[in-house]
Parts: C-alpha cells; sequence; structure tokens
C-alpha cells in the first residue's frame, strides 16, 4: 500500500488515475483549486482532496503525481521535490500502471474517449473484468476508471504534453489525426511524428489497429509495416482500407429508432465478425467508426462478435459527449465536449441525423487562443447543420488573456444566424427567453459553458 499525491486531482485525467488506486487499495489524497465533480465522487470514494494548494498538503506521500496544468513552481510541487519525494506527471506514472497488463492504449485527435468507452464497456458486458482509464464519466457505470481483475487494461491515450508516450501499448488504435494543440506542436508534422512514436512503443507482436478513412491515421501503416508491425484498417461503406491486408468494414449504415445507426460488418479478421448486425444508440456516423474500432479489438481478443453487438446497443455513451442533459416542455438539452472544427461538424452532423425536422440551436464556448485562432476558418464554416448559432467568448483554459474576441469569428461567418453574446449568463437569459417546444439545443464547449444546459434546464422549469 502506498500513499499518492495528486496535485490537480479534479481534472478528468488525474481523476482517473486516482480511483484506479483506491480501488487497489493505495491510499489518495489530492488538490485542486475547486471541488469539480470528480474530485467530490472521489472523496465519496475514500480519498482526501484539499481544495487550495499548500504545502502541508502533501504530508506523508510515498509519491506526488501532477497534471500537466500544474505549473514546476507549484508550492506542492516545489515542496515535494524539497522533501526529495519523486514527482510524476501521468506520462511517466502510467506506464507503471499497466505493467503485467494486456494494454490497449486508444489515441487519436477525436473520438478516443468515446472508443476506449465503448471498449470497456464490451469487456465489461463479456464477463473480462478489465482495467480501464477513460477521460469522461462513462454512463453507463458512472465512473471514469476502474481496476480490474482481468488481463486487459484499456487506456484513453492523451497526444497532449506528450502524455501517450509514457504508456506500454500490446495494441495500438489510431482513431485520426488532424492537427490540434497549436500551443504544444507547433504545425501538424510536430504532432505527426509524435503519433510516429506512440506506434513505435508497440512489441513485436503488437497490433496497431486504424482508422483508414482518415489520410493521418492511414499514414501510419506504411509506418507500422517498417517495424514488421501488423496492422487491421476500419472504414465505412465506400472507403477503401489502403495498405491493410486485414480490416473490418460498416455495410448498408442507416438511421435507426434508437437515435444511432444500425450496420451489418464485413471483416477478414474473424469469421464471426461479417455474421453480426450493429444497432447504436449514440448518434453520427463518427461513431459507427468508434464501434468498428471497438470491433476490432474484440476480433483481435477473440471474444464473441455476438456478445459485443448486444453491449454496443446498450451503450449510452460518455459524459459530455451528446449527452442529453433534460427536456423542459418538449426543448432538448444536450451537452458535447467538441471544441475543434471536425469535431463540431460530425456533432451537428449527428444532431441533424437525430432531430431532422427539429430546430437546432448550437452554443459554442471556443477553447483556448491559440486553438480558435489557428482554426478560423473553419471554426467559421463549421455550423451549416444548426438552425441558430450563439457563440460566447474564448475560454482561455490555460493560456493568458489576449484582445483577441470570438466576435470576430462570428462576423466572419456565412451562417444567416448567427449572433456573439459574450458571457455564459447572458446566454442562458437569452436562451430561456427564446427557446420553444421541439427546439434542440446543444451545447458544444470544453470549458465551463456546461453551466449553460444546468441554467437553461432550469429557466425552462421556471417558465
Amino acid at each position: 500500500m502506498a500513499k499518492v499525491h495528486f496535485i490537480g486531482i479534479g481534472g478528468s485525467g488525474l481523476s482517473a488515475i486516482a480511483r484506479l488506486l483506491l480501488e487497489r487499495g493505495d491510499i489518495v489524497t489530492g488538490s485542486d483549486r475547486e471541488l469539480t465533480p470528480f474530485a467530490a465522487d472521489l472523496q465519496k470514494a475514500g480519498a482526501t482532496v484539499y481544495i487550495g494548494h499548500h504545502p502541508r498538503n502533501i504530508g506523508g506521500a510515498d509519491w506526488v503525481v501532477r497534471s500537466s496544468a500544474i505549473p514546476d513552481d507549484n508550492e506542492e510541487v516545489v515542496a515535494a521535490q524539497t522533501a526529495n519525494i519523486n514527482v510524476y506527471k501521468r506520462s511517466d506514472f502510467l506506464g507503471e500502471l499497466m505493467a503485467d497488463k494486456t494494454g490497449i492504449a486508444v489515441a487519436g485527435t477525436h473520438g478516443k474517449t468515446t472508443t476506449t468507452a465503448m471498449i470497456a464497456w464490451i469487456l465489461i458486458e463479456l464477463n473480462r473484468n478489465p482495467s480501464f482509464i477513460v477521460g469522461s464519466i462513462m454512463s453507463n457505470l458512472g465512473v471514469n476508471a476502474r481496476a480490474g481483475k482481468g488481463k486487459a487494461f484499456i487506456i484513453e491515450a492523451d497526444e497532449y504534453d506528450r502524455m501517450f508516450l509514457g504508456l506500454k501499448p500490446h495494441i495500438a488504435i489510431v482513431t485520426n489525426i488532424e492537427y490540434d494543440h497549436p500551443d504544444f506542436y507547433p504545425t501538424y508534422e510536430d504532432m505527426y511524428a509524435a503519433f510516429e512514436e506512440f506506434v513505435d512503443l508497440l512489441p513485436a507482436d503488437g497490433t496497431l489497429v486504424v482508422c483508414a478513412d482518415d489520410s493521418g491515421a492511414n499514414s501510419l501503416i506504411n509506418h507500422a509495416r517498417k517495424a514488421e508491425i501488423a496492422v487491421v484498417g476500419y472504414s465505412l461503406p465506400g472507403e477503401k482500407t489502403i495498405n491493410s491486408p486485414t480490416w473490418v468494414q460498416a455495410r448498408g449504415l442507416r438511421p435507426n429508432s434508437l437515435g444511432g445507426f444500425s450496420f451489418e460488418v464485413a471483416s477478414n479478421l474473424n469469421s464471426d465478425l461479417s455474421s453480426i448486425k450493429v444497432d447504436l444508440q449514440v448518434p453520427g456516423e463518427h461513431n459507427v467508426r468508434n464501434a468498428l474500432a471497438a470491433l476490432a479489438i474484440v476480433g483481435l481478443l477473440g471474444l464473441s462478435p455476438q456478445q459485443a453487438a448486444k453491449a454496443l446497443a446498450k451503450f449510452i455513451g460518455t459524459s459530455r459527449r451528446f449527452e442529453v442533459r433534460g427536456e423542459v416542455d418538449g426543448i432538448t438539452v444536450i451537452d458535447d465536449y467538441a471544441h475543434h472544427p471536425t469535431e463540431i461538424t460530425a456533432t451537428l452532423s449527428g444532431a441533424r441525423a437525430r432531430y431532422p425536422k427539429r430546430q437546432i440551436w448550437a452554443v459554442w464556448q471556443p477553447h483556448t487562443y491559440s486553438r480558435t485562432k489557428e482554426f478560423f476558418l473553419d471554426f467559421s464554416r463549421a455550423f451549416k447543420d444548426a438552425d441558430k448559432v450563439i457563440v460566447s467568448e474564448v475560454y482561455a483554459a490555460r493560456e493568458p488573456k489576449e484582445e483577441f474576441s470570438s466576435a470576430e469569428i462570428v462576423s466572419a461567418m456565412p451562417h444567416p444566424s448567427a449572433r456573439f453574446i459574450a458571457t455564459l449568463e447572458e446566454i442562458s437569459q437569452h436562451l430561456i427567453k427564446l427557446l420553444q417546444s421541439e427546439d434542440v439545443l446543444l451545447v458544444l464547449s470544453a470549458g465551463d459553458a456546461d453551466q449553460i444546459s444546468t441554467d437553461v434546464l432550469a429557466g425552462l422549469q421556471e417558465r
């Protein structure tokens, strides 16, 4: 038993590791600026959580783990180093957690949270008792991590801060590679090189699973082949799994009454995979791709595709990934974590497929100045499937405040009904006044704009 202290325990990444350690019997303490829902859940599970940072918080710790957002001069980091206590980042710590397990690491610019959750859910439903770390709360389970007794360890592999290079995967999934995190990767080439290093982590008997529809992910196939790593490609109908001798593909894609898509699977990976039909509740074609990645894992592990399809039909997603927060007077309120133009486009496309005849309001809170400015034009054109668009001021996150305003993007939008409203409170009041029965409100934010959903639901109840 060890005592581990987490600086920034309220975030999705560190809270998941903390939960894993609690479940295996370690003593967990942590600190953060506020008591987030993640931190509150850990308190209930037995962790000691301090609000605010102070040197005394690390007392008695064997190890300290810090969030990427915690600077070197943080008082708890300095106190730990002074006391000769090892201070780790996630990337340093996660590899050891995966020791002696079959590591399944899910990477990609988009879709890695849902894909990780799908795989974990399937293995739970198939009684494999996996360990897992997901970057969001799994709606089916109400947790973002678990220390299982089984052999598999499924983990979301985050490319930011090169965290995924500390992992020890036996199977690696790359859902897509698209430029992001300009505050950390100066160019796409820098980011792509990190993904090549991620593939290089695989052992000689490992497997790379890639989305063949995505040019960035597909280009990793040649890199893997040079290292003689086995490759499985997956794709939607009409796409070719170029360079991949082993493949999984969706056929007969069609909307279903559950709000997602149904399809049949074709594959040369496992003959049983080609005999199943899949019905998804989670919306959008992007989630069909995520499901195909999960089914590729089922084939590689030699599990039952039929049972996996039944599990996928019961999968309801994760928090802030097309999460239906509530409905009042026929108005549906949904939270989504989309913060990249490609994610926004895919999420709104999924919403339009699920609600083809309803008016969709999209509220977007831009996340970081660097990302907002880097993809200025793409953001301005990402909202074609929304009827009404509202954009808030930028959520700076880890960056200092700048003079730039997201009002500039609204001015450049070709959308006929887009407007800038700076504050979340003003947006909520505006929506409470104007939303009508059958409207769908979709809040797109990786920051704190999910508060809009809470406030609007409360305001509609009062109205």
